[in-house]
């Protein structure tokens, strides 16, 4: 698609989830006091890798765990939305003895993010939730924040954003798509 423009190869993309990894080391310095759950589809890789940097940077490797939200969102059949393939929650982790950090691709409207803490909160309430994204992208609907973000990228509503990853995807990249672009 003409238009598009890599915003994130490979290489910024690994410097970027370090850079994320050493600040939520920052902030919580005991790594088995928190534990990591990427949201299903690109999160997951995303926590996973944070998991493997945080076990670099401080020997210990937290807790991570999966969380899919398909029957959680919001916005399901509404707008001639398709009813979505429902993937799994794993959660090998008391929610409440830990702050969670939640991790996604793409910060957009913050629907997912409240998807996903209503599906956390189904198998136990955390101290604390946090949030880290690889892009936050604004236009949001609900008051949701990231503790952690890799990019703040100021987008037009009819852009996207698509983030290409490694374990799924074969490449690692962040693509900015502006519709209409010729």
């Amino acid at each position: 698609m003409s238009g598009d423009q890599v915003l994130m190869d490979a290489d910024r993309m690994r410097r970027t989830t370090s850079r994320i990894a050493h600040e939520i080391l920052e902030r919580n310095p005991e790594p088995d006091s928190f534990a990591l759950a990427g949201i299903h589809t690109r999160g997951v890789p995303l926590a996973m890798r944070l998991a493997a940097l945080i076990e670099k940077f401080s020997g210990e490797t937290p807790p991570v765990g999966t969380l899919d939200i398909a029957l959680y969102r919001d916005d399901v059949g509404v707008g001639g939305r398709t009813i979505p393939l429902v993937g799994e929650t794993s959660i090998g982790f008391d929610p409440a003895a830990h702050t969670v950090v939640l991790v996604d691709d793409v910060l957009y409207t913050g629907r997912t993010i409240r998807a996903a803490i209503d599906a956390l909160f189904d198998y136990g309430r955390p101290p604390s939730v946090q949030l880290a994204v690889l892009i936050d992208r604004g236009h949001r609907e609900l008051p949701i924040r990231p503790d952690y973000v890799g990019q703040n990228l100021p987008t037009a509503v009819t852009d996207h954003v698509t983030v290409r990853l490694e374990e799924i995807d074969g490449v690692d990249e962040v693509i900015l798509g502006v519709r209409g672009a010729s």
